[in-house]
């Protein structure tokens, strides 16, 4: 099955208050997940990096993998290669997150397909900036 984004789940996403995991975010101001972290921040989210050397980011304490999160999660923000993010996936499941969104160009349809199993809200390549930006957020 190939999946289609839903334009509601991307909307609720976007403008209810959550906690965003966003993985593969560091200090590296030149990628792609620093400055969409701090768009997802502007919008009333709180961002957790989750990145292997855990660092503080937009004022955000890291954690160096999914499982070392201390609560709930609402979103697992995925910011790695389409060929790692179907491990990043299973992990946003089993740490309980209600959603994945797997960035612009990150597709692995597999993956996407165990998340929707397992009740979590998915969304797959795209970026929340564009896609807020198209909502006037």
């Amino acid at each position: 099955m190939v999946h289609r984004n839903d334009p509601d789940v991307i909307t609720r996403l976007l403008t209810v208050p959550g906690r965003w995991a966003v993985v593969g975010l560091s200090t590296n101001t030149s990628r792609a997940a620093y400055g969409v972290a701090s768009y997802v921040q502007s919008l009333g989210h709180e961002i957790v990096p989750v990145h292997p050397q855990a660092p503080t980011v937009h004022g955000a304490a890291g954690v160096r993998s999914l499982a070392d999160l201390d609560g709930p999660v609402d979103v697992v923000d995925v910011f790695v290669n389409s060929s790692l993010c179907g491990d990043v996936v299973d992990q946003a499941v089993s740490v309980g997150a209600r959603a994945v969104w797997l960035q612009l160009g990150v597709v692995d349809e597999a993956a996407a397909e165990r998340a929707r199993a397992a009740g979590l809200d998915v969304v797959m390549d795209a970026c929340p900036a564009i896609e807020g930006s198209r909502r006037g957020l």
